[in-house]
């Protein structure tokens, strides 16, 4: 029987759906991390339950033909980053068989064609958008990223996957904050002002915002940070104070204050502009989020007297995408900064036929069908947890033609299709799109037709 710290050799035979490498020894199914298929190791034993357990590499004696050797192993360890240690083509072909094998196990559907994954010619330096912990390591105020199920912060300067301007901004606000010797937080002593820096740069604006996530109102020479960020960086368009003073694992506190500047920066997508406040949701990779709803866009075969429902519309980066070449949109999202983002969106863009309420999906649908809007089409992207029961019923009585799913979360989208198929939808087509590269994270659109 296999204890913890037992030693033997396994190959791996699979990766799991968060990039695992999967062996089998002793009737058991172990997971270890920074390991591929193909290869040979030396395992350590970390822990055993009933079936499965859980290995670390102890040494390779045989490596992968697809391993990316050089790779900083703190984004392994920190999970930014925790399928770079594959190179990328690989990756495009272990998101598209995730596609295809939920679609199978869960939803029964062994039929369907899964086209390659969308990918990007540069799969680095894409995120728009860095919300890093600032905590104290040995002595010293520090930013950087938790290790993986932990609250150890690991310091890192360059995060690999992120806007390389922002990796700029997130150090000269750490050096700022050491030399105005401002307390970085402490989760055992509940003391320290700052918390975490969120900082957001606009794809093709190059807009920054800095939040600054701190325990208490007060910063100690607050005006001096403001004059030395924005002498260094003049594309900072706004600077804001969130408070936090929970204790809790939640970035963001209920207060918000402008520091400096408007709230809100500007981007876009799409050929539209857009507003992005601080605590709006807003896809963190524009370039791919382009391909991601143009594929839905397509997908959905809109026409001018289509009547269009968008639901989770974000600050309506979807529905204004497509309000110009259909009759109606109307928009649903739960927080009330993002409809007010997207109200003055559609009015920036000189839209005049997006509707937006605040209010949840379900709640939404159920008051729109009984206001007598009829959708021709419905877009749906919700969280990883995918649609409500409810939700999906009730946008099935619309009796709506076509449904074009954005999925962040392939498990959950396949238990939704099942639900939708029982409903007198039928899976059309689907396509995988890399919004992550790096991480084991992918998303799809799916095509679902009334029969």
């Amino acid at each position: 029987m296999l204890k913890k710290n037992d030693m033997i050799e396994v190959e791996i035979v699979d990766l799991s759906h968060e990039g695992a490498g999967v062996a089998k020894a002793e009737g058991l199914v172990f997971f270890v991390e920074n390991a591929l298929p193909g290869e040979l190791i030396r395992m350590r034993v970390l822990k055993v339950n009933k079936k499965i357990g859980f290995g670390k590499v102890e040494e390779f004696f045989r490596t992968s033909d697809q391993r990316n050797e050089n790779l900083d192993m703190a984004y392994l360890r920190t999970g930014i980053a925790d399928l770079g240690h594959l190179n990328y083509p690989a990756q495009l072909d272990f998101k598209r068989k995730q596609v295809k094998d939920s679609l199978y196990k869960i939803a029964g559907l062994s039929d369907v064609e899964v086209p390659p994954t969308l990918g990007m010619e540069q799969p680095l330096g894409y995120r728009n958008k860095a919300q890093v912990p600032v905590r104290r390591v040995n002595g010293q105020l520090e930013t950087g990223f938790f290790r993986k199920n932990s609250h150890d912060l690991l310091p890192i300067e360059d995060f690999y996957i992120q806007d390389p301007v922002i990796d700029q901004v997130i150090l000269f606000t750490r050096d700022l904050l050491r030399r105005f010797d401002l307390k970085p937080y402490d989760e055992q002593e509940k003391t320290g002002l700052i918390r975490n820096l969120v900082v957001r740069r606009g794809h093709y604006s190059g807009e920054i915002m800095v939040i600054l996530v701190t325990t208490r109102p007060k910063i100690f020479r607050v005006e001096q940070l403001i004059d030395r960020l924005t002498e260094a960086f003049p594309a900072i368009k706004t600077i804001i104070q969130n408070i936090n003073d929970q204790n809790t694992n939640a970035i963001f506190g209920k207060e918000w204050r402008v520091l400096y500047g408007q709230d809100y920066i500007m981007d876009q997508m799409l050929g539209n502009n857009f507003q992005i406040s601080g605590p709006a949701f807003y896809q963190v990779n524009t370039q791919m989020a382009e391909k991601l709803y143009q594929t839905a866009i397509d997908f959905a075969d809109l026409r001018e007297d289509d009547v269009v429902i968008d639901a989770y519309s974000g600050i309506g980066t979807i529905g204004l995408s497509v309000a110009k070449h259909v009759k109606e949109v109307y928009g649903v999202e739960v927080i009330p900064e993002a409809v007010e983002n997207s109200q003055k969106n559609a009015t920036l863009n000189g839209i005049t036929n997006a509707h937006y309420v605040c209010d949840t999906a379900e709640n939404a649908m159920k008051t729109w069908l009984k206001e007598g809007i009829q959708p021709t089409a419905i877009l749906v992207d919700p969280p990883r947890k995918g649609l409500t029961e409810s939700f999906i019923k009730a946008s099935a009585q619309t009796g709506a033609d076509r449904i074009a799913y954005i999925s962040c979360n392939v498990a959950t989208m396949a238990r939704d299709i099942k639900l939708y198929q029982e409903l007198g939808y039928e899976l059309k087509k689907v396509q995988p799109v890399d919004l992550f590269p790096q991480t084991h994270h992918v998303e799809c659109v799916a095509l679902l037709v009334k029969a």
